[in-house]
């Protein structure tokens, strides 16, 4: 199969080291100091006690070669640059799974027909991730692993190895077994489910509060759930995005007891908005959090809690030159 990772970050560079060593023809786009060391010595996984170095072909834009699967793990502000290129493959053919944090813009496509014209504005307000991957090339993904770039070239795996799938409309295709195959086979789990929005809420869940506490604080995940008062606050967080999401008919398989439980169990690791923010690098807040107060206007549920915490994050973020947005007047 013929594979690009757009993004050859922690994620991507973990999919991408594990697709070429299971045998298939990746290339990956990469920038800077990352794309010189790829391109120089290969790209480095280590996980555990395994450390792999792959050669594969790295570039600084999109091919324009056919692909088979497209895997973009680049944030929503990085897709604008790359968006002609993406276009071009989705009209050749390619599968792309938009492999992000938070709520996809896709997130109502097929939903039903009481959201059929219903969009994430925080999430896709100029419509730019609509224009550069089109709905109908979409299959959507829950990314679980956590990873993080340990230097230009080098990624570690922490913990995970999950990617869930699912087409928005929930059908089981023909490309969406294609894919459950090709993720399996080079060493994921990847099941394939009918409710795959369920499975973003799960994740989410989490993160919508772990990733701007963890920004605000400095705290790990273990830190943040054992320490009393953030605990406490995830846990109101996470509540009111649990009435969001029933109100939108989505299914929370575990108590918020629990999901905090697991997060714990990942241990000292850094969120990824926390990791963004120690490097200068632009934070996904909107996509993770303001994705979730919106989804709350929008069926009439009232989210104090995340307000608070989504307003002081945003004034973290802008202050660090990580975050950029539009006041409202006073």
């Amino acid at each position: 199969m013929k594979i690009c990772v757009v993004g050859a970050g922690a994620i991507g560079g973990y999919l991408a080291v594990k697709l070429k060593h299971s045998g298939h023809d990746v290339s990956v786009v990469a920038r800077g100091p990352h794309l010189a060391a790829i391109k120089q010595q290969g790209l480095r996984l280590t996980s555990g006690n395994d450390d792999t170095t792959v050669k594969l072909n790295a570039l600084e834009t999109v091919p324009e070669e056919p692909q088979d699967f497209v895997f973009v793990t680049v944030k929503a502000t990085g897709v604008s640059a790359l968006s002609e290129g993406l276009q071009k493959l989705s009209n050749k053919g390619a599968v792309i799974i938009p492999a992000m944090n938070g709520l996809p813009h896709w997130y109502f496509y097929k939903l039903g027909s009481d959201w059929d014209n219903v969009r994430l504005i925080s999430v896709d307000p100029e419509k730019v991730l609509e224009k550069a991957i089109p709905f109908q090339s979409i299959t959507g993904t829950v990314v679980y692993p956590a990873c993080e770039i340990v230097s230009p070239g080098i990624i570690k795996h922490v913990s995970g190895n999950r990617f869930s799938i699912g087409e928005p409309s929930g059908e089981r295709t023909n490309r969406v077994e294609v894919l459950s195959e090709l993720l399996r086979d080079a060493g994921f789990k990847a099941p394939i489910s009918a409710r795959i929005r369920d499975e973003l809420w799960l994740k989410l869940w989490g993160n919508l509060a772990f990733n701007p506490i963890s920004a605000l604080t400095g705290a790990t995940l273990k830190q943040i759930c054992e320490n009393t008062e953030t605990h406490k606050l995830a846990k109101n967080m996470m509540a009111e995005a649990k009435q969001i999401g029933e109100a939108l008919n989505v299914r929370f398989p575990v108590s918020i007891d629990k999901r905090i439980a697991g997060a714990a169990a990942v241990g000292e690791h850094k969120t990824s908005m926390l990791q963004d923010l120690e490097q200068g690098r632009s934070m996904e807040i909107d996509a993770i959090v303001s994705s979730v107060q919106e989804l709350g206007r929008l069926v009439s549920i009232n989210t104090p809690y995340i307000d608070s915490i989504l307003s002081l994050v945003k004034q973290r973020a802008e202050i660090a030159g990580c975050y950029n947005f539009k006041h409202e007047k006073l």
